[in-house]
């Protein structure tokens, strides 16, 4: 941290400035000269250009390819508890402007990157706040994080949710645990539109709920009176039992847990559409598979997979991954059929998403008209800056 002593500068190799102009806040760790002066992981530093022209600050750690999280593109603002305050502040009070998610309906309250808090992510549901922290510098200065949180929102409890890969990515060896107050004996109820679920916020995807995809399930379930629906990687049933409730003749979902459709069921219950609802559980793919070769045939397919790459290294084989599946989903689904599909995977770009489906059409000879294009909610924002936070394509397709 700055103090009496001049910060440790980070050297940047000569050419590799640009991404910092643009303040994309991701410095990598082939982009570095050399670092002078004593750093530890979570320090922070002062990042110059090869001239030695300071250029922004932000916090280290030599243990991940992030090698150095950017905050503050004035080389003078110090990263102080003000600083942080400041970020926090700011970043409740864009939900308090944003239009039906007054306390305490479910909102994402602080997104990472969007809002200039790179590696922490604030979930409400209800009375409680989940935390996922995917910074080791941010989760050394956590303690004054949760004292901001618990003045603001007077949460009954907070929870920590920790990221599959994030002790290799940044050398953080975190667990799930309660971290302030007192967790829900149980799943918590959350309103969803006209719908209600129950979310685990202990042991569920993500933190406890897909709250990105809250207007996707209302405007999707707009396509389904009188369809089929076939559901695959349903979660707790977001999508099938909004289609349900408009109108479907039959909605089956499709999700690899047993304990995430328990919980799915009781939601249809909650919901009375569990005599048009049933439940398969089975890998999507093999499912997918399965119901092909029985010829048995969809009107409505959800693709809404989990995340398939972290970095890009593994861009190349989700894009295989998503073609394999949206080739599965044609399989099943009739002439004139809407197609939905989905990709959370933000190291995939829609450009990127949408030649997989380029590529999926010819191969299958089947057109694919594509009828509404789809993101993430005003509680997700995104950077321009860093286009990683535009992470989330749901698009709505006719399949001809």
């Amino acid at each position: 941290m700055s103090g009496a002593h001049p910060l440790p500068r980070v050297i940047l190799r000569k050419g590799r400035a640009r991404p910092l102009e643009g303040r994309h806040p991701w410095l990598f760790s082939g982009s570095i000269h050399r670092v002078e002066g004593s750093v530890s992981d979570g320090d922070e530093v002062l990042v110059v250009d090869a001239g030695g022209t300071p250029l922004a600050r932000g916090l280290f750690n030599g243990r991940s390819q992030i090698r150095v999280r950017l905050y503050a593109w004035d080389p003078g603002t110090s990263l102080d508890e003000s600083f942080w305050s400041e970020r926090v502040e700011r970043a409740l009070a864009v939900r308090d402007r944003i239009p039906g998610l007054a306390r305490p309906l479910p909102a994402r309250l602080v997104f990472s990157e969007a809002d200039g808090l790179s590696g922490l992510t604030v979930d409400r549901y209800d009375r409680w706040l989940v935390v996922q922290v995917t910074s080791l510098a941010l989760h050394r200065r956590l303690p004054h994080l949760l004292d901001l949180l618990e003045e603001a929102e007077r949460p009954e409890g907070i929870l920590l949710r920790t990221e599959k890969g994030i002790g290799e990515e940044e050398g953080l060896e975190i667990r799930d645990h309660l971290l302030r107050g007192k967790a829900p004996e149980g799943p918590v109820l959350l309103p969803d539109g006209d719908l209600r679920f129950q979310a685990d916020l202990r042991t569920g995807q993500k933190t406890g709920f897909y709250l990105d995809q809250r207007e996707n399930r209302r405007r999707v379930a707009a396509w389904g009176e009188g369809r089929r629906v076939a559901d695959v990687c349903c979660y707790t049933g977001g999508f099938g039992l909004h289609l349900a409730r408009a109108g479907a003749r039959s909605v089956v979902g499709v999700d690899v847990s047993a304990s995430t459709l328990e919980l799915a069921r009781e939601n249809a219950r909650l919901n009375e559409v569990e005599d048009r609802v049933s439940w398969a559980k089975s890998d999507a793919f093999r499912w997918l598979e399965g119901e092909a070769e029985a010829g048995r045939r969809y009107d409505l397919v959800v693709l809404d997979p989990p995340r398939f790459a972290r970095s890009r290294r593994g861009v190349a084989g989700a894009l295989r991954g998503y073609a394999r599946l949206n080739e599965g989903a044609l399989r099943i689904l009739e002439p004139g059929g809407i197609l939905v599909t989905c990709s959370c995977t933000g190291r995939v770009s829609r450009d990127e998403f949408l030649q997989v489906l380029a590529g999926v059409s010819e191969r299958t000879g089947r057109r694919l008209r594509l009828l509404e294009s789809r993101g993430q909610p005003p509680d997700h924002p995104v950077d321009p800056s860093c286009p990683e936070t535009a992470y989330l394509k749901c698009l709505i397709l006719e399949a001809e």
